[in-house]
């Protein structure tokens, strides 16, 4: 196949452009150069900002491709720009759109494609909904050929998997665990949760590629393990070989005490707060004999031995440690006031 892919170095476009390359395609990535140690060797780089829809255009005239999947499409607007540009060049787009559009709260703990789209706490989640409804009028009205894919959270070798974290990534986590300071978890981390590898979403992402049962679908890609949070967290500990020291604070709390950047009303009450479980079952349809391999206890290990041993992948956040710092001792300062109050009655 020849694969166009908007972006093609994220967490999980990188593992996509590996695996096409290694599998023999013809892979072409758009891509604005700011990463290019991640490029992959063997593709073919546009090297463009996909907001200068003119310039673009022109890198794709006379071009045609099987398939052209945007990773960095947010909102309607991107992929209006998107069906002007891909319109009549590509058998099949792509729209990498997310799970967190599933209905909030859930009515049924099991999630599947035909679960309602609905999340009033996360504007992210609301743009992809949005996108979906604009792309799949577009297969209906003019027969664009449109797959739409879910991701849940997915996670590579360069970011360890975290709940609760900063702007900067999950590694100023990993360094309180590492340092034996108490780490904050959301809730009483007893939620369910699912992780995905990005080799694994890889192999289920490309065997919709190309794949006339897809078109005009939406397709949902995780593995099939659920875990808590404190799982999760116990297995990064046991990876750094430290004791884990989890304090517990609600997820109302947390959210009310952010930073508004950090938008964790969003990130916690619109996606990660949530117990998820998915079914499976379309994907495993359209991809026979797909199944995610690398359990969380095989890629936490990986992702913690590649962080640690690389620099460049440990961005220190000194803000978040600040903000964590000051929760928990708002908390324990909470906790005494209340039992000093009772005692005198």
């Amino acid at each position: 196949m020849k694969v166009l892919l908007i972006g093609g170095t994220g967490t999980i476009s990188s593992a996509i452009s590996a695996r096409l390359l290694e599998e023999g395609h013809e892979l072409w990535l758009i891509n604005r150069g700011n990463n290019n140690d991640r490029l992959p060797a063997g593709a073919h780089i546009i090297q463009a900002d996909m907001n200068d829809e003119e310039y673009v255009g022109k890198q794709l005239e006379g071009k045609t491709f099987d398939v052209a999947a945007d990773f960095i499409a947010f909102t309607k607007e991107q992929l209006e720009r998107d069906y002007r540009l891909f319109d009549g060049k590509t058998s099949q787009f792509i729209f990498i759109s997310s799970a967190s559009a599933y209905q909030k709260p859930l009515s049924h703990f099991c999630i599947n494609e035909a679960t309602p789209l609905s999340n009033p706490y996360w504007q992210y989640s609301r743009n992809k909904i949005q996108g979906e409804e604009f792309l799949m009028d577009l297969y209906r009205r003019k027969g664009f050929p449109v797959t739409i894919v879910r991701p849940s959270h997915t996670y590579g070798k360069r970011s360890i998997p975290v709940g609760l974290h900063g702007r900067k990534g999950s590694y100023q986590v990993i360094k309180r665990m590492v340092k034996g300071k108490p780490v904050l978890i959301h809730g009483d981390g007893s939620s369910l949760w699912t992780m995905t590898y990005n080799e694994d979403f890889a192999k289920g992402f490309i065997g919709l590629m190309g794949n006339i049962h897809a078109i005009g679908e939406a397709v949902q890609i995780t593995g099939d393990e659920t875990v808590t949070w404190n799982q999760v967290y116990q297995i990064i500990a046991a990876s750094l070989g430290v004791e884990l020291k989890p304090f517990y604070v609600s997820t109302e709390f947390l959210a009310s005490v952010s930073p508004k950047e950090w938008d964790l009303r969003g990130n916690l009450w619109g996606d990660k707060a949530n117990s998820v479980v998915f079914d499976n079952a379309k994907l495993k349809r359209l991809v026979p004999g797909f199944c995610a391999e690398i359990r969380l206890d095989q890629g936490i290990p990986k992702a913690v031995e590649y962080v640690m041993s690389h620099p460049e992948c440990q961005r220190e956040d000194p803000d978040f440690d600040r903000w964590c710092d000051c929760v928990i001792d708002a908390q324990r300062e909470a906790a005494l006031r209340v039992k000093e109050t009772m005692k005198g009655r």
